[in-house]
């Protein structure tokens, strides 16, 4: 009997190993981002070196994502209107594997007044994690992440306006 219990306890270890490996996060609280370029369709680069000094907000999406829909709609309405003149802070809202096309139609539909950034290739995303969005990560002046979520609730959202304004003190 205690062989078995010995197995199960070990056989349990193991799954929570895996689901951890499995949480797809590849940059977490207190790394330093890394670096990526945004291109765009016609060709035009946005490296980010050249958001060095400010606080950054990385949120990855995907149009046909519904909790993605929740949180745009709250940048929309809470967080774009409250930084969008702040010259300490940046938005990158990011579409996972959409082109500047679809994410122009996007934005025509649902009206958000923020600008939204292509990964077509998920060359940007990959460099983050693996799986799940959407996801968000809070950068300070230092290039540091400061705050990181993945999944949209309420709670993580105002949450995730508190550490803006702390970053930006």
């Amino acid at each position: 009997m205690k062989k078995y219990v010995f197995l199960a306890f070990f056989a349990l270890i193991a799954f929570v190993v895996k689901a951890q490996d499995e949480s797809g996060d590849l940059v977490k609280e207190g790394q330093q981002m890394p670096a990526f370029t945004i291109v765009n369709d016609n060709g035009t680069q946005v490296p980010s070196s050249s958001l060095k000094r400010k606080v950054i907000l990385v949120n990855f999406f995907a149009t046909w994502c519904p909790p993605c829909q929740k949180e745009l709609a709250e940048v929309q309405k809470m967080l774009w209107p409250k930084y969008k003149d702040n010259k300490d802070f940046v938005l990158l809202v990011i579409g996972r594997e959409h082109t500047d096309v679809e994410l122009q139609k996007y934005n025509e539909k649902k009206g958000f007044t923020f600008p939204l950034y292509p990964d077509k290739n998920r060359a940007i995303y990959g460099a983050f994690a693996k799986n799940l969005i959407p996801r968000s990560y809070l950068v300070d002046k230092t290039g540091k992440v400061v705050y990181a979520t993945k999944g949209y609730s309420d709670e993580e959202f105002a949450e995730l306006m508190k550490r803006i304004e702390a970053a930006l003190k």
